[in-house]
């Protein structure tokens, strides 16, 4: 039971102990400084709060628990990939990664080697197995459906996963924590941030990760020079605010050029687009006919049409695609996610190139 101290996975662990399983918690380190020190007298700063939060109450509904730590293994493969994308000039997401590397690459590794079968986390998310396939599928409660950041997962990943919170939303979660006696639990809040940057400030996180951006020239979108700034990498498309530039109309960034550290500007509606191209595709079953696309987490699925433009062949599980979409689509990111869904299961995905 990966278990992070939080709500959503400390009820997962009660719904599983009512339903008969046999729980190993396991909680990890992926992005701290603290001493073992620290650990063993169990107080200091969040991260420790947050482990012994987890490990106090595998102890409360008496379960093994253990503290693991995969810290190089998340430095080597999330905040690497963070870092590199964001050198490329694209706006990457950790969570998906982390998912397809940390908690379903070293964590089931971890899990073996307690002698447990199957993993179970608090995403909200189900799983479903239809024509030959298993699927994620789209949590009950759609305003917290993390399906998103679950893309990466391959099927022997899904048949080796329980989501116990699948079917519920999130205040049924809250009410379950409340009726355990977890009052405190229950009004606790969820964070936001990435959970390697508390502070939000991912400028400040590349430029101490040894990113030493350079001013360059901000373009309009008929290639004009029309002021500077502080370095592509502190720039995402769709942005407005924090540019430092007057234009005499609301300015967004409209594209971001890595290898000549250009940053283009343009209007609210120049960032509208029906065709979306994305690399290291994956399908599940024959997406020819129209499917439901959702190109950043909070935003809606679109109706599109996909084309494949180099297929999946024996020795490579991706594929190049474009998307054509029926209303165009605003603030297209390379870098994010774009998943795709037919009647509630995702049946591909691949990143915004």
């Amino acid at each position: 039971m990966a278990m992070s101290g939080g709500i959503d996975s400390s009820v997962a662990a009660m719904l599983l102990l009512e339903q008969g399983y046999e729980l190993v918690g396991c909680t990890f380190r992926t992005f701290d400084s603290m001493r073992e020190s620290c650990l063993k007298k169990e107080k200091g700063c969040c991260s420790v709060d947050s482990i012994m939060e987890a490990k106090h109450l595998a102890e409360q509904l008496h379960f093994e628990h253990h503290i693991v730590d995969f810290r190089q293994t998340f430095r080597d493969s999330v905040i690497r990939n963070f870092v590199e994308e964001y050198k490329a000039g694209r706006t990457p997401n950790p969570c998906v990664i982390c998912n397809s590397h940390i908690k379903w690459g070293v964590l089931l590794k971890t899990a073996a080697e307690y002698g447990c079968s199957r993993i179970a986390t608090g995403h909200y998310a189900r799983i479903a197995s239809a024509d030959g396939h298993w699927y994620l599928k789209r949590a009950a409660d759609t305003q917290k459906d993390q399906t998103y950041f679950l893309w990466m997962l391959t099927e022997d990943n899904l048949k080796r996963t329980i989501f116990p919170l699948g079917d519920l939303t999130k205040n049924e979660v809250r009410e379950i924590a409340r009726q355990h006696g977890f009052e405190q639990l229950s009004q606790k809040r969820e964070s936001q941030e990435i959970c390697f940057i508390p502070d939000n400030d991912y400028r400040r996180f590349l430029t101490e990760e040894g990113c030493s951006p350079e001013e360059g020239n901000y373009l309009s979108a008929d290639g004009r020079i029309v002021g500077q700034h502080r370095g592509y990498m502190f720039y995402t498309i769709g942005q407005r605010k924090g540019l430092g530039i007057a234009l005499g109309e609301p300015a967004f960034v409209t594209g971001i050029n890595a290898e000549t550290n250009e940053v283009t500007l343009g209007r609210h509606d120049d960032l509208y687009t029906h065709t979306v191209y994305l690399r290291n595709g994956r399908f599940l079953r024959d997406v020819t006919r129209p499917v439901m696309a959702q190109i950043r987490y909070r935003s809606m699925p679109t109706e599109a049409m996909v084309q494949i433009e180099k297929p999946m062949t024996t020795n490579s599980q991706s594929s190049a695609f474009s998307l054509h979409f029926t209303e165009p689509v605003w603030a297209v990111t390379p870098g994010q996610s774009c998943v795709i869904y037919q009647d509630d299961l995702l049946v591909g995905a691949g990143l915004i190139g």
